[in-house]
């Protein structure tokens, strides 16, 4: 489907990573399946250099949509997913994202340390965005991450301002996921991460409709290691010593 002026909206590479469409693709079909979660984009059509979506006309906030979207997307966690990780290989930005599912017997500290923290930490490390001293500290709290008792959830997986879209329809529309079955404070503390329009009202609808767990806002940190030291390594900068600094307090 388009939209009524028969728009649509095409991203295309001409060198992207082997996958890297397809992913966006399963990701986008994987989250909308949720029958009350947040509406995103129909996927059109998706090769290995392109992928065409419906066209979203954007609008302005509101403190109503937010309440909404903070109720939708508690929906969309709930969901769940069977496992940490998902059936697709995945991508934030051009950077692979290890999907691999856990094994039976791996916690999510476990997990998250492992798939999403470590390998950025090396990255970051390899091309010179994080000193010594920054990368014996994230290392060690990999070994203290609190862990959750939580189901994984159906989660967005890259939840910053810059993909959510307020929608002329009066809804909060959800694009460029990397999701995957994962912690439901994650897309939460990503949203926060660089400012997000009424989040006080996201949160507060999300909590009335599915309670957080008690200290989630003491965790916010942890669940944004993953994006810091994703950026330090795209854009070096001062994100990986603000990720090593979260590290330290863990």
């Amino acid at each position: 489907m388009t939209d009524a002026a028969g728009r649509v909206f095409r991203k295309s590479q001409p060198n992207p990573p082997a996958g890297f469409f397809a992913a966006e693709a399963r990701g986008l079909q994987w989250l909308a399946t949720v029958e009350d979660g947040p509406p995103l984009p129909d996927v059109l059509a998706v090769d290995e250099h392109s992928i065409t979506l419906t066209h979203i006309e954007t609008g302005p906030s509101s403190a109503s949509a937010a309440e909404d979207f903070g109720r939708a997307l508690a929906a969309m966690h709930r969901a769940g997913a069977s496992a940490y990780g998902a059936g697709w290989p995945g991508y934030i930005g051009t950077i692979p994202l290890d999907n691999t599912h856990n094994a039976a017997n791996e916690s999510w500290a476990q997990w998250y340390a492992e798939r999403r923290v470590l390998p950025y930490v090396q990255l970051a490390r390899d091309r010179g965005a994080l000193a010594g001293g920054d990368v014996r500290a994230l290392e060690s709290a990999c070994a203290r991450l609190p862990n959750s008792d939580e189901p994984p959830a159906r989660i967005h997986g890259d939840l910053w301002s810059g993909n959510v879209l307020w929608g002329a329809d009066g809804r909060v529309w959800l694009i460029d996921p990397a999701a995957h079955g994962g912690h439901r404070e994650t897309d939460l503390a990503m949203l926060a991460l660089f400012g997000e329009p009424y989040l006080d009202h996201i949160v507060a609808a999300y909590d009335e409709a599915d309670p957080l767990a008690d200290g989630w806002r003491d965790r916010v940190g942890v669940h944004q290691l993953h994006p810091l030291l994703v950026h330090a390594v795209l854009f070096g900068g001062a994100y990986g010593p603000r990720a090593a600094a979260i590290a330290a307090h863990l």
